[in-house]
């Protein structure tokens, strides 16, 4: 079998040395759309050095994402990555992201779904600095074809859908440009560029990363009901269900509850197919 789940989970953690300053703050944030209006005050504070702060998805990106490559590459995985989608991700903090940073990057593969057509490969990266732990990521990457081998189906992470009318609606305008901008902050997959490739895997022309519509959303909920202030996340989750194209407009809806904001997210040119789903935000 391709996937060998019992040798995947046994396998030893990979570690690695990871760094980052305000410039990988800085074109993280830009890549999200952050800086328009650019003399706006709350804008500065995801582009300008001397007022910056961290937006918590940054954790997707820090170490140019090199957790999820290598759990791809780990013992008792051997898949096609043609057939590899990510299907969720959760980040959860334990203290707030720093400006410039030296950490270790723990990853492993933490968990194998057998969903019957597809696997789900739950990727764990744990990250800590000096001073102890600052945040667990999840990726869920769902493998077309590789499922049927009588594992574990895992978890249901479907959340019932928000009643009533949201606290929260705003739109959010995705760029011509902003997939090439995003990419700069390690995902290289030329889906996200180039049209032949593009076309190749189905698409008339690149669509937006994923976890770039993961970023877009958690700044629109931290700076419409989070006051701004990044601090407050402790964690946050979602699911992948549908792509962007360059140049849509992500729809973000937000039901605000004690300690927690639900989210839904669609693509408004296209009779607003859903983006993301079963979305979280954690907080103070």
């Amino acid at each position: 079998m391709p996937i060998d789940a019992a040798k995947a989970v046994a396998a030893e953690p990979r570690s690695a040395e990871i760094t980052w300053d305000h410039k990988d703050i800085q074109l993280y944030h830009l890549g999200l759309g952050a800086g328009t209006p650019a003399t706006d005050p709350d804008e500065l504070r995801y582009t300008l050095e001397s007022r910056l702060h961290v937006l918590p998805s940054f954790a997707t990106v820090a170490g140019a994402g090199m957790g999820v490559v290598g759990g791809l590459s780990a013992p008792g995985i051997d898949v096609n990555l043609a057939h590899v989608l990510h299907g969720g991700q959760t980040v959860e903090l334990h203290r707030p992201i720093p400006v410039k940073g030296s950490a270790t990057s723990t990853s492993r593969v933490a968990a194998v779904y057998d969903k019957g057509k597809a696997a789900i490969l739950v990727l764990r990266t744990e990250v800590a600095d000096a001073d102890g732990p600052l945040w667990t990521s999840d990726a869920q990457i769902f493998v077309r074809g590789e499922g049927g081998f009588g594992g574990d189906r895992g978890p249901s992470t479907r959340l019932e859908a928000p009643t009533g009318e949201p606290d929260r609606t705003v739109d959010r305008p995705v760029r011509e440009d902003q997939a090439l901008l995003y990419r700069l902050s390690g995902d290289w997959n030329p889906l996200h560029a180039d049209p032949e490739f593009a076309k190749l895997a189905g698409f008339d022309r690149p669509i937006l990363h994923g976890l770039c519509s993961y970023g877009m959303t958690l700044k629109a909920v931290v700076d419409t009901l989070l006051d701004g202030d990044v601090s407050r996340v402790r964690s946050y989750a979602t699911r992948f269900t549908g792509v962007v194209f360059p140049g849509e407009t992500l729809r973000i809806r937000m039901w605000r509850s004690e300690g927690r904001i639900q989210v839904t997210v669609t693509a408004v040119e296209r009779d607003e197919a859903p983006v993301l789903a079963d979305t979280i935000v954690e907080h103070a």
